[in-house]
């Protein structure tokens, strides 16, 4: 089985609409896709209703990978699969991280001004889909767009990632505080990327063993932004910790390198996770 658990659609930051994602994931050859947008489940409906025309079956695996913030302002990621969106304090949490994104998204404009880069919150609010969770990748279409850097890529790079003067955090919860909201609405924890360092900080193994504690399900090893020996260490570390090891392919269309099922989950695994998941079914 081919099962790839961390994508991303228009929904929040990706290229594809859920529909053809749908069928991308039936192109590839996935038997199993995670649709994992950021900080939200809106695109769950039209994937699922996508399902019935696809030219091979393809099992949905619903999801959102939850931004979050640690006491010491380390952002981390956490994919929650399976959870019962109907969750009144996982669905609140969610939109107040929604919410939040448009300050956050003025005040790093105002700073790109600042600093002579012209670009401007209506500019960013061109590049977003309609019922789309705004975040940095739409600010680096924009620059796209005005021809201050080539692709997202480069944006990031120069002006938007985590070490950047320009950047500024939103409200999120923390790595816990979200553990515990996707286990209370049924669902499964997996950490995403832990190790993908060219991002920003990452947190140590002592915080990855309190999210363990918390009931923490997996850990995302095998994603691009991994190199080899970062694997070998978070394998171990996930021995350790009695921890699952996934992998994902973290696909954002054409914003990002990242092909459908470059990286996959073992069918062990996953049969491990569906157990563990009581918030909702998988949609076949």
């Amino acid at each position: 089985m081919r099962i790839d658990l961390h994508t991303h659609s228009t929904i929040s930051d990706g290229t594809l609409t859920p529909t053809q994602l749908m069928s991308a994931a039936a192109a590839a050859g996935i038997d199993v896709i995670g649709l994992t947008d950021h900080d939200t489940t809106a695109g769950w409906n039209e994937a699922i209703a996508a399902l019935a025309s696809l030219h091979r079956r393809v099992a949905l695996a619903p999801g959102a990978e939850i931004s979050c913030l640690t006491d010491d302002s380390i952002s981390v990621h956490l994919v929650g699969l399976l959870f019962d969106r109907g969750n009144t304090d996982l669905a609140a949490t969610l939109a107040i991280t929604r919410d939040d994104r448009i300050p956050r998204m003025h005040a790093m404009v105002e700073r790109l001004s600042i600093a002579g880069i012209n670009v401007t919150f209506a500019d960013v609010e061109r590049q977003l889909a309609p019922g789309a969770t705004l975040g940095r990748p739409h600010l680096a279409d924009a620059m796209v767009a005005l021809q201050i850097v080539e692709d997202r890529a480069e944006a990031f790079d120069r002006f938007l990632n985590n070490d950047s003067p320009f950047y500024v955090s939103h409200m999120s919860p923390s790595p816990i505080e979200a553990i515990r909201l996707v286990k209370a609405a049924g669902g499964v924890a997996v950490l995403a990327h832990p190790g993908a360092s060219a991002r920003g900080d990452c947190v140590d193994e002592a915080a990855i063993a309190a999210m363990a504690r918390a009931g923490l399900d997996a850990l995302e090893v095998d994603h691009r932004d991994h190199s080899e020996q970062t694997r070998v260490q978070l394998r171990a570390l996930a021995g350790e910790l009695n921890l699952l090891v996934t992998g994902s392919s973290d696909f954002h269309g054409t914003g990002k390198l990242n092909v459908l099922g470059e990286n996959l989950t073992s069918a062990v695994v996953w049969e491990e996770l569906l157990s563990r998941a009581t918030g909702m079914a998988v949609v076949r």
